[in-house]
């Protein structure tokens, strides 16, 4: 029987006159299942079954909203090694990477479990006479989240953990690459106590989206992948009277002192740059080697890369997974043959690869590349690539640097590895970027912290999690409150002021 890979609305796994789309295992390339594309009409009805249940989520006090959370996150922790396995058959980076991501996922869910805390709001004391203010937060009702195929567990869980702490209920829309992890979620958050109807998921793709962007109960949409896409989604959000938390794409760089311990920073490039066959928004794409550390760096480089374990993710000593799909594949591919033709210099070229193991032949595999020489006007130094693919870049010093930096249309994270106090200082201040590493390759922040780019790289006034997604999840109410006995008689024509 085949594998159906259905919605999870009010509580139930579901589907109805669909489309479906095929899922693949990208280690084998073997059809592992079908996932079911939602109509407009299977979105209204899981907003509905959200919208049903908004008024006695939101009236539960946030201690009790904290204490699912809490029972959610004891079976996440027991159980996550088998949704790693899930991230894996159809993701295809490596296992250890998975548990990762959910580790990172968890980081966000513990944060959210302190809501009582979080939703504190201000208060004055005799504002004017016989007269308080204060401020509190309040839910927004129904809000959605569109999630990538990269962290198909991790970027769900930078939002509906705090949305629904906040007393909202959501409707998760993940990739269709890879589906399955939305639903062992839903299923525990379900064993977890959470009642009917406060998260939902809808599989889809561009009519599921749209159908979130255009029905009036939804009031906020958070997004996660290409530019191109959360630049429309946040414009047709704000046509429709959303709130939009759009995060887009990236080129992140690495710059490269003279100083730096080379070893150090060879382990580091490899890590960012080949870490999930490249498939993160916070990936290192671009070296900028500054002065003459190239000549240090570049072989040493070219010479790790090679050796890479580049196998199926299961393998406890693989390094590198497969590419996710066909489709990245050619792309990828395609981006290769760019660059040669515009000159770059091609000292790895990871379209030789063929994994070992006869049975991985027909998967979607891809080896390390690597590019010196690479120039700013060069689509592989221009373009948000997504895959294991490296270009250098040689300049002569901490200005250029700066400035090739600073001149791209992407913000989203940055590195500078050095020795100079003074380098990182003034790194750290210049650099137009939203998150920026001082010898730290990929600078995620914390779960507290908050996660967001600049530029291109985000759309919108507020990061994902953090005391930021609190903000983004809830609005503010002012009450000003004065008793009769505090009351002077009579009409009062004028603004309010402080007596």
């Amino acid at each position: 029987m085949q594998n159906i890979i259905q919605h999870y609305i009010n509580d139930e796994r579901v589907s109805r006159n669909d489309r479906y789309q095929d899922v693949y295992n990208p280690a084998t390339g073997i059809l592992t299942g079908k996932v079911a594309l939602a109509s407009a009409a299977t979105v209204n009805e899981a907003v509905a079954a959200a919208q049903a249940a908004f008024a006695g989520w939101s009236d539960t006090p946030p201690i009790r909203r904290a204490r699912v959370l809490f029972r959610y996150l004891q079976l996440l922790q027991e159980r996550k090694d088998e949704l790693a396995h899930i991230i894996t058959a159809e993701h295809g980076k490596v296992f250890t990477d998975a548990q990762g991501e959910i580790d990172r996922g968890i980081d966000i869910l513990e944060f959210a479990c302190g809501i009582p805390n979080l939703l504190k709001g201000d208060h004055t004391d005799q504002v004017s006479r016989g007269m308080d203010n204060w401020t509190l937060r309040q839910p927004l009702g129904v809000v959605a989240g569109v999630t990538p195929f990269n962290f198909p567990v991790m970027v769900p869980m930078w939002m509906y953990p705090i949305a629904i702490a906040a007393g909202n209920t959501f409707i998760l829309k993940p990739s269709p690459t890879d589906p399955s992890a939305s639903l062992f979620m839903a299923d525990l958050l379900r064993e977890a106590g959470l009642p009917k109807g406060v998260f939902n998921v809808v599989q889809g793709d561009k009519e599921s989206v749209d159908a979130l962007i255009e029905h009036p109960d939804v009031k906020a949409l958070s997004f996660v992948g290409s530019t191109p896409i959360a630049q429309y989604i946040y414009e047709a959000g704000a046509r429709n009277g959303k709130r939009v938390q759009g995060l887009g794409g990236a080129k992140n760089h690495m710059v490269v002192m003279p100083d730096a311990d080379i070893d150090r920073t060879v382990d580091a490039l490899i890590g960012a740059a080949y870490g999930s066959a490249g498939e993160r928004c916070m990936a290192i794409s671009v070296a900028i080697l500054v002065g003459d550390v190239a000549d240090k760096i570049v072989p040493a480089l070219v010479e790790r890369a090679r050796e890479l374990r580049i196998t199926d993710g299961r393998d406890l000593k693989a390094e590198m997974g497969p590419i996710v799909s066909q489709a990245a594949l050619q792309r990828i591919t395609g981006y290769i043959e760019q660059g040669v033709q515009a000159g770059a210099e091609l000292l790895l070229d990871g379209r030789e690869f063929t994994p070992r193991e006869a049975e991985l032949r027909d998967g979607f595999w891809m080896g390390a590349t690597v590019f010196d020489h690479v120039s700013p006007e060069m689509s592989i130094y221009r373009e948000e690539i997504f895959g294991p693919v490296l270009a250098c870049v040689r300049v002569p010093d901490l200005a250029t640097a700066l400035k090739l930096i600073n001149d791209h249309e992407f913000g989203n994270g940055v590195s500078c590895f050095t020795r100079d106090g003074n380098v990182a200082r003034e790194f750290g201040r210049r650099v137009q970027v939203g998150m920026v590493g001082i010898n730290v390759p990929i600078p995620v922040p914390m779960a507290w912290h908050g996660f967001g780019g600049w530029k291109k790289s985000l759309f919108g006034d507020t990061h994902a999690y953090g005391t930021e997604g609190v903000r983004f999840y809830t609005k503010q109410k002012s009450i000003m409150q004065r008793w009769p006995e505090s009351i002077e008689k009579g009409a009062e024509f004028t603004m309010p002021v402080s007596k």
